[in-house]
């Protein structure tokens, strides 16, 4: 379980800091980004991974 808890962990900060790279990739110049929606994406996106990384718990599958 704590490599699991390790492994989930290190996939949600790689999944927050690529969407926080293209929620800044997308404005024209650094002065036009938006850090609200960029921390409340990359936040939703950290999220999302950890509740993916749940799923996909072996424990949890059915065969």
């Amino acid at each position: 379980m704590k490599n699991w808890i390790k492994t989930a962990g290190i996939r949600a900060v790689k999944t927050v800091a690529q969407t926080a790279i293209a929620m800044i990739g997308t404005s024209e110049v650094l002065g036009d980004v938006d850090w609200v929606m960029v921390a409340s994406a990359a936040s939703l996106a950290g999220i999302l991974s950890l509740l993916m990384s749940i799923a996909n718990i072996p424990e949890l599958r059915r065969y």
